[in-house]
């Protein structure tokens, strides 16, 4: 360093100043992201708290869409839902998933349907019994019963379907008896359809994608 202060003309001592300083802006954690896109994500995740960050950023895609204006990209959310905390944490146990033997889903709607039932226990030990069925392509759910007695229904083309609401619906509602859960198992249903980003459908709702298609 001195052979080049003394070629410059300039004072060793005032190098040295500046690369100290330099050093110390590098160290340390990275400013944290803008306080409007936290404020975002933590409303969406407060309402579904299973949400992971694909969803979130599907959800603030969708809202800036309809708001004309563009949106962060899936690698943002993730950063910035990594350095506050907020990502869902990573699930290793085991699954006891059954084996889908061929094809299930259809390049189009209305072509095939599938059929499946799934039961919630209540707080009250009370159980509800749901029947549905769904569209094979865009995921909607078509239509459900519930009832407190026995359905038997046994389909492994809606498994993934049982499993997503009861992840994100069952569980972080409150589940008292089966008057309350039959009583909001029609806002589950029509949140599911309208709002929940599917992966298989581009993180799209099977609303939103069944929209889609009519508009081609």
């Amino acid at each position: 360093m001195t052979a080049v202060c003394e070629t410059f003309g300039v004072a060793r001592s005032n190098i040295a100043e500046r690369v100290k300083h330099r050093s110390a802006k590098t160290r340390g954690r990275p400013p944290l992201a803008d306080h409007d896109l936290v404020d975002d994500i933590k409303a969406i995740i407060a309402d579904m708290p299973t949400y992971g960050y694909r969803r979130v950023h599907a959800i603030l895609r969708r809202k800036a869409s309809s708001e004309k204006r563009s949106w962060p990209n899936a690698k943002r959310i993730y950063r910035v839902m990594k350095v506050h905390g907020l990502l869902l944490q990573r699930h290793t146990g085991a699954t006891g998933t059954r084996r889908h033997d061929g094809r299930v889903a259809v390049e189009q709607s209305n072509l095939r349907w599938c059929s499946d039932g799934f039961e919630i226990g209540c707080d009250n030990k009370e159980k509800v019994r749901v029947a549905f069925a769904l569209d094979c392509c865009d995921r909607e759910a078509i239509a459900h019963v519930a009832t407190t007695e026995g359905i038997k229904s046994e389909d492994v083309q809606a498994e993934a379907f049982v499993k997503t609401f009861k992840r994100d619906y069952v569980s972080v509602n409150h589940i008292p008896d089966a008057e309350t859960v039959i009583a909001q198992l029609p806002l589950w249903f029509e949140h599911y359809n309208t709002l929940h980003p599917h992966k298989a459908l581009g993180y799209q709702s099977p609303r939103e994608f069944l929209n889609r298609q009519t508009e081609i």
